[in-house]
């Protein structure tokens, strides 16, 4: 037996599973790696114009011309969806984003406030949170409107309350910290400790886990596009893209199966580097 057997063997929590899982975090990456470059630079990748016509090229299969084929309107598949890749990155960094910056605000005034502020404030976000998170985000929609500003809005909006929950913990946590009371021994103002010592430790597991949350982001932006309330054609969006594709799955079925395998890469993608994030912390702080 190798010396490395050996020790996988004796410790089967820690290098085994990182030897097992070594391969998917590597692909995930690498498909990572290049839905970021296709959202940078779509220009330099797409061999076509995502909106250029052909009335006689419509449901062509895969070939050297159209390496996946073209959708209804004769237009390059691939072509759209490398320009649908920016698209989705916006709404899971975007809507992410909101969901933190506004759970950050909120934990923190329940977290830091007196009884009767707290009280308030966890009670709404706990029935804000017995609403499902799709659900919540069709409410914002049907008060502000569709179209993809409303979309990443409501996406974001409807992710508040989670991270409300888990910032309000943690500054919990925090503020009966040694050195947070003995900053306030030492006379420094509160906002001042607020900013300094509280914020940043209890934001950082919200970051990591926020990464998670990006994949949840793009597949519930890819859902209200779906369902028509998120870009609009004939723009190049995945959720719209396999919204059409199934209408004409009769004709071809790739036009559905291809933006529905690049969402979920995606998301699958994201919750892979996610987790090893999280689990890597997670370590660093149990040490």
């Amino acid at each position: 037996m190798s010396a490395l057997a050996e020790t996988a063997a004796a410790v089967p929590g820690t290098v085994a599973r990182r030897v097992t899982l070594r391969p998917g975090r590597i692909l995930a990456g690498l498909f990572l790696t290049a839905i970021v470059v296709a959202a940078l630079v779509p220009a330099l990748l797409a061999p076509q114009d995502p909106l250029a016509i052909s009335t006689d090229g419509a449901f062509l299969h895969p070939g050297a011309a159209h390496l996946l084929g073209t959708d209804e309107s004769g237009r390059d598949t691939l072509s759209r969806m490398i320009y649908g890749a920016r698209p989705s990155l916006i709404m899971g960094l975007g809507a992410t984003a909101i969901g933190v910056a506004g759970g950050t605000l909120l934990g923190l005034i329940a977290g830091l406030g007196n009884r009767i502020t707290e009280g308030a404030v966890m009670r709404l976000i706990d029935v804000v949170l017995s609403v499902p998170e799709l659900l919540l985000a069709l409410v914002v929609i049907t008060l502000l409107g569709t179209g993809v500003s409303n979309a990443l809005f409501a996406v974001g909006f409807a992710a508040i309350p989670a991270y409300a929950r888990i910032v309000r913990a943690q500054a919990h946590i925090v503020r009966r910290a040694t050195y947070v009371e003995a900053a306030g021994t030492l006379g420094i103002r509160r906002v001042t400790v607020i900013w300094r010592h509280v914020l940043p430790n209890a934001v950082r597991p919200v970051l990591v886990l926020a990464t998670i949350g990006i994949g949840g982001a793009i597949g519930a932006g890819a859902s209200l596009s779906f369902l028509g309330l998120g870009a609009k054609p004939p723009a190049a969006e995945w959720g719209d893209m396999l919204s059409i594709g199934m209408q004409y799955i009769s004709n071809d079925w790739l036009l559905a199966a291809i933006p529905g395998a690049a969402v979920t890469l995606t998301v699958l993608s994201v919750t892979v580097l996610g987790r090893e994030l999280r689990r890597r912390s997670e370590g660093r702080t149990g040490r």
